[in-house]
């Protein structure tokens, strides 16, 4: 009995992960708040009453590709701002996080990338949700860097955010490079990093003055 409900609970979350795929691929060239149910479940050869099953609505399942998307790079994310090495090793880390995710995982970074702002609530709302948690896990890494004695709470936030929202702004960058002429994608890839590198610069600098 318990190895057949595991093979049904295997293929329930089979199925539900390629309606997630199949949401991400068609995502490819339009809004969540135009994608219908149907297109959902025909990519998937599967009933439309299936996707019930797994989703209320197309609006929890864009819920779900948010968490797919972001919940991971935690981790990551911690990384970028950790105090290990020095100033330009920590920026050049990071940049090359960013860009090493982007190319991994292009359609996840698009699609966080247009609904941020989308006109889905449910998932503009578990995006900033999300980037609130990393400002948060961002703030705790800073705090523990000699640079960041002295800093008030608020101010750490600040700055947690400032680098959150230049990961996003890069990650979009690198994105666009990717995109373009082949023969391009070289030169666009290092003007990008190029630019990433003044900006992290610039705010590092701002850091180490901001108490004067």
């Amino acid at each position: 009995m318990s190895h057949t409900l595991g093979i049904r609970q295997a293929q329930k979350q089979k199925t539900r992960q390629a309606l997630l795929d199949a949401a991400l691929a068609l995502l490819e060239e339009q809004s969540l708040s135009s994608l219908g149910l149907r297109e959902v479940t025909r990519a998937v050869g599967v009933a439309p009453t299936a996707f019930y099953r797994h989703f209320r609505s197309t609006a929890d399942l864009g819920v779900a590709l948010v968490e797919e998307a972001l919940g991971s790079l935690h981790p990551m994310i911690r990384t970028t701002v950790s105090t290990t090495g020095d100033p330009e090793e920590r920026v050049a880390r990071a940049i090359d996080l960013i860009a090493r995710h982007v190319d991994g995982y292009p359609a996840h970074v698009r699609f966080i990338a247009r609904e941020r702002h989308g006109g889905v609530q449910p998932v503009r709302e578990a995006i900033r949700d999300q980037l609130v948690r990393f400002a948060q896990e961002v703030k705790a890494e800073l705090a523990k860097d000699p640079v960041s004695r002295g800093w008030s709470e608020d101010d750490l936030l600040m700055l947690a955010h400032l680098y959150v929202d230049q990961m996003l702004s890069t990650a979009s960058l690198f994105l666009e490079a990717l995109e373009g002429p082949e023969e391009e994608r070289a030169d666009r890839t290092r003007h990008v990093t190029q630019l990433a590198t003044r900006q992290m610069r610039l705010i590092g600098l701002g850091r180490q003055h901001w108490l004067d």
